[in-house]
């Protein structure tokens, strides 16, 4: 499914969560990344963790294609160009790190991917949105000083768009500090995907999470 850059931000905006995830069984990603896509959340985050993760993430992108093109399959962990490089061919149409590199920026840019890369400070922010950044990843969110920075970033640099991942979890009230302080979407991995229901094989009940955090999301921000 052909998707452009700001389709992808949009949908990242709009779902307000972005499920982060990764497994080795490819079966399993299916399963999990359907259940998130029913419950609102299109826009997933496979994380590059383990060995042959992008024959993994292949394999799964080739799935999608024709049994649901409207989930959007992103990349995370991504740090060197190299590695954005093998999934944005593998069909990656947004590109998440958790640091900021320029080279990886630059490849994004060339190919019109979204790329998300974790920031601490506010300099590293203004340099990823030199780079062309629109959503900045704040990460790991809470060590960083949590909803807190945010609110201070966001003071003399309202135009900045953050994204937290690290110190997110499903909580009316830690989402309300969150979006409260002025994020425009949050990720989120074993607190929305948790081992629990993993290991029961309840794809029913991650379905039913998702679209819970995205409703209270939506209340929250008073849609």
């Amino acid at each position: 499914m052909a998707v452009d850059r700001m389709t992808v931000l949009s949908a990242m905006m709009d779902q307000g969560v972005i499920p982060v995830f990764y497994h080795p069984d490819a079966e399993v990603c299916k399963k999990v990344i359907q259940a998130c896509a029913n419950g609102g959340a299109k826009c997933i985050e496979f994380t590059n963790r383990g060995d042959f993760a992008a024959h993994v993430f292949l394999d799964v992108t080739r799935h999608f294609a024709k049994a649901d093109p409207s989930v959007i399959m992103g990349v995370g962990s991504v740090v060197e160009a190299a590695t954005a490089g093998i999934y944005i061919a593998n069909g990656a149409k947004f590109v998440v790190g958790p640091l900021l590199n320029a080279d990886v920026a630059k490849l994004c840019n060339r190919r019109k991917i979204p790329y998300s890369p974790g920031c601490g400070s506010a300099t590293e922010i203004g340099d990823a949105e030199e780079l062309g950044c629109e959503i900045v990843k704040v990460f790991p969110g809470s060590s960083v000083g949590g909803p807190e920075f945010v609110k201070a970033m966001l003071g003399p640099c309202p135009w900045t768009r953050i994204m937290p991942t690290g110190g997110v979890d499903c909580t009316e009230e830690s989402l309300k500090k969150w979006f409260n302080a002025g994020v425009v979407c949050v990720g989120m991995g074993s607190n929305l995907i948790t081992k629990q229901l993993l290991e029961a094989e309840d794809y029913a009940g991650i379905e039913k999470k998702v679209r819970e955090t995205i409703a209270l999301i939506r209340s929250i921000r008073g849609k």
